[in-house]
């Protein structure tokens, strides 16, 4: 059989198979690791290469070997999880015949701490990340389910009120708390515009530029 012939009736069988309802479940866990790899991947590099550049000393090469390791981590576990939750998740459905709330938070628990539970900077940012986001997600659920009354007025710029003035008095009386990209940021901005020697460190860059040894 010649190569295109097999490549043909090679394509044509996984094709079949991908049509078939009974390997659905299955298939879906690994399409689900598959976009873990590429979203992890797609968010992580751009923030890395920002940050590191921003913010890391050091030569080019450890500058992208930081990069690589980083975006690594974050699609691999990213993958992980997804692979871990969808499993779960169908492994439940399948013993008890019907899909139920509780089987999306059990998988998920499971997946968090056997995939995010390591403190690392990645899961820091990650978990963080993801914490802002149910706050809010459960205080309008809340509303909706009639838990607390409807606000009268839009709450937002209490929040930003309250955000602001809290982060700021920690980063400046308290900076160990906060998690190092955010101290590295805001040092940036409330710290290190406080110094310059000219028009150099100014308005072209932050500090002065370390003369290059002889």
């Amino acid at each position: 059989m010649a190569a295109p012939d097999l490549l043909k009736t090679l394509l044509f069988t996984i094709n079949n198979l991908l049509q078939q309802e009974k390997h659905k479940a299955a298939l879906a866990v690994l399409k689900g690791f598959r976009n873990g790899v590429v979203y992890g991947a797609k968010i992580r590099a751009p923030h890395a290469l920002v940050m590191t550049f921003l913010f890391r000393s050091g030569s080019l090469k450890d500058k992208l070997r930081a990069i690589l390791k980083a975006t690594y981590t974050h699609s691999r576990n990213l993958a992980y999880f997804v692979f871990t939750y969808k499993g779960l998740q169908a492994l439940q459905q399948k013993m008890q015949g019907k899909s139920l709330q509780s089987h999306s938070f059990l998988a998920a628990c499971v997946g968090g701490w056997l995939v995010f539970g390591d403190n690392n900077s990645i899961n820091s940012q990650i978990n963080m990340y993801l914490l802002s986001r149910i706050l809010f997600a459960l205080s309008k659920l809340a509303v909706e389910k009639g838990f607390i009354p409807r606000p009268k007025h839009d709450p937002f710029p209490l929040f930003a009120t309250l955000v602001w003035g809290i982060v700021l008095w920690l980063f400046e009386y308290y900076p160990h708390t906060l998690q190092p990209s955010l101290q590295s940021s805001m040092n940036y901005l409330y710290h290190d515009s406080n110094v310059w020697h000219d028009i150099t460190d100014f308005l072209v860059y932050n500090k002065p530029r370390t003369p290059a040894p002889n």
